[in-house]
């Protein structure tokens, strides 16, 4: 089997990830912000991921996620877009922008610039939103004492765990 150039832990979490979705006959679409197209990437690694896969939806700015998700701009001057309020909206849009079943927003401050007192570089909140269901699931996480690609990773892989059935 050839090297994949992302981590083993993340390559085999996204093969459960399309395993375990494929095996329900779940579609998955992303909106991914700080973690610019990792997770999709993770998931394209693996062989058969097209049967799962529907899109990704890279939207690192502001714009990008009211043009391409319908992010209102209202949700964005009230309460940022590294608010569970944004991601909710992402993953709603992206679930409207595709024929995915589920879908898993992201948007964080990787740093090493950007953080405040209230939202420190490490904040990364995440969103999925399942397609006719009420249900929603949307976290906050800190994860502190980590570089850029260190956040960046780990956004990836909660992201990942979010996407299993």
């Amino acid at each position: 089997m050839s090297q994949s150039m992302l981590p083993d832990d993340v390559i085999t979490l996204a093969r459960r990830v399309i395993e375990e979705n494929r095996a329900i006959g779940r579609k998955i679409a992303l909106a991914e912000s700080c973690t610019g197209g990792l997770v999709a990437a993770a998931l394209t690694e693996i062989p058969g991921s097209s049967a799962v896969l529907d899109r990704g939806f890279v939207t690192y700015s502001n714009e990008a996620k009211q043009e391409s998700l319908g992010v209102s701009s209202d949700v964005i001057d009230a309460f940022g877009a590294v608010s569970i309020a944004c991601v909710y909206a992402m993953a709603q849009g992206a679930l409207a922008h595709s024929d995915a079943d589920v879908a898993v927003a992201i948007s964080g401050i990787a740093g090493p610039e950007g953080g405040s007192e209230y939202k420190p570089v490490g904040t990364v909140v995440f969103a999925r939103a399942l397609r006719d269901s009420e249900e929603r699931e949307a976290e906050s996480r800190l994860f502190e004492n980590e570089d850029r690609s260190g956040v960046r990773y780990q956004a990836t892989l909660c992201a990942l765990e979010l996407l299993l059935p």
